[in-house]
């Protein structure tokens, strides 16, 4: 299994545990005249464990929607949101929403931390191409590691000018990462296939794919709107 899970939390102090790596960023916000300030803290314990990164932040709004599945929250006929990391649940959990609320056609991507099944994640993304449901990313959005291939799933895809989309290499069970497989092995190949599924160019879909693994699994890469609209078309 392939983990690919950020942790974030809006504790500074935190840089001072002991980890095998960390990453630390901070952004900071005024809204409704309320200066907000977010530290990211990612860390690594051992190669191959899970990686789960949540984002907090000082009073931070809840997304309470009209009823759950999983990671996702419905909050209206036609709006959804994914509040938490994917599993390998989550496919089905998506399913069951959908039979639920069949008129769903956006979903909504405010803090969205990851996966821990990136195989299981890659299938979402698929059904999510497949019923023309279009993602957004609102202001202060941030979409992070294997939340990002949910994002490029929409049929249509849009982001707040702020929005944050955090990127590293994937980590198996084993402590491999994408260079340690030929460019042509299944499980190199399966990501540029799900690019390519989600309508990237084979070049775009190339490129993109060599851009997050640029950074190893213990460390993060940061990229704005306009970084992946190189990649992707954005509305």
């Amino acid at each position: 299994m392939l983990c690919r899970v950020l942790l974030s939390l809006a504790c500074a102090a935190l840089a001072f545990q002991t980890a095998s790596a960390r990453e630390v960023m901070t952004r900071t916000w005024v809204e409704d005249g309320i200066e907000w300030t977010e530290t990211t803290v990612i860390e690594v314990v051992e190669p191959g464990s899970e990686r789960f990164i949540a984002n907090m932040r000082d009073e931070a709004p809840v997304t309470r929607g009209i009823a759950s599945f999983g990671p996702f929250a419905v909050l209206d006929g036609s709006h959804a949101a994914l509040v938490a990391e994917t599993d390998s649940h989550s496919p089905a959990d998506f399913q069951k929403m959908l039979r639920a609320f069949p008129g769903i056609r956006v979903l909504e991507m405010a803090d969205c931390p990851g996966t821990v099944d990136d195989f299981a994640n890659l299938r979402l993304g698929r059904m999510i191409r497949a019923q023309g449901i279009a993602t957004h990313v609102p202001e202060h959005g941030s979409v992070r590691s294997g939340a990002v291939e949910l994002f490029l799933a929409g049929a249509t895809r849009s982001a707040a000018p702020d929005a944050a989309f955090i990127v590293h290499s994937w980590l198996d069970e084993d402590g491999r990462q994408p260079a340690d497989y030929a460019p042509s092995h299944p499980v190199n190949r399966a990501y540029l296939d799900y690019y390519r599924d989600m309508g990237l160019p084979a070049d775009k879909a190339a490129a993109f794919y060599a851009l997050t693994n640029s950074v190893p699994h213990e460390e993060v890469l940061m990229l704005g709107k306009g970084d992946l609209a190189r990649f992707a078309a954005l509305n």
